[in-house]
């Protein structure tokens, strides 16, 4: 005798599909959180070693941190217009990470793997095309606290250094969200340690004094 194979009825297959629709909405956020830390973890460990780049730096420039400038520097200076001694500087700085160039491994360590880009600057509101990332259109995904560099500071001169922001990530909704509240930015401070921070934050490390 043979054997009458059963086929799936309709509701049955539809069943299947929404079971499967069910589990793959439950399990995307847990996969994209984990992708999202993972992104986060790689970008701190980054800007730790270049903290380190930062200090063999200061070893041969007599503890001064390096004279450069990022991005927004560059191609909006007008956000230096009430500084103009600051501002007359600028044509003559290198981009940070080619200051940095001969104390890295690797240009990759100025990639931060969430760095999707940006339009508009995050702290002054300027307008800057910078995509498809800050790091292919820039070389760098990330900013520099360049008053630093204008003051010709070191780290001798200030006063705390583990409040103070040195290099952080162009843009705050790489590891958070859209809206203010939910910016946060991985922070290379300025005795070498890093960590992820809030918007509020990292305005407090703004607010530090030099």
């Amino acid at each position: 005798m043979q054997r009458k194979s059963r086929a799936f009825t309709l509701v049955e297959l539809l069943t299947v599909i929404g079971i499967i629709a069910v589990l793959a909405a439950l399990l995307f956020p847990v996969f994209a959180t984990a992708r999202g830390k993972a992104r986060e973890i790689t970008c701190v460990s980054n800007l730790r070693q270049i903290g380190m780049a930062i200090k063999m730096y200061t070893q041969d420039y007599d503890e001064l941190y390096p004279w450069a400038v990022d991005a927004t520097d560059r191609y909006t200076p007008q956000i230096w217009s009430q500084y103009p001694e600051f501002q007359a500087q600028i044509p003559y700085m290198p981009f940070i990470h080619e200051a940095l160039q001969s104390y890295i491994k690797s240009k990759e360590l100025f990639h931060c793997p969430a760095d999707s880009g940006y339009d508009v600057e995050d702290f002054n509101g300027e307008p800057l095309d910078a995509r498809p990332t800050s790091y292919q259109k820039f070389g760098t995904s990330y900013n520099y606290r360049t008053e630093i560099a204008f003051r010709r500071a070191g780290e001798g001169s200030i006063r705390e250094p583990s409040s103070v922001n040195l290099l952080f990530d162009a843009a705050g909704r790489w590891h958070g969200g859209a809206l203010f509240g939910q910016l946060r930015y991985n922070v290379l401070h300025a005795d070498g340690h890093a960590k992820n921070l809030t918007r509020d934050e990292l305005e407090m490390r703004w607010a530090a004094p030099l």
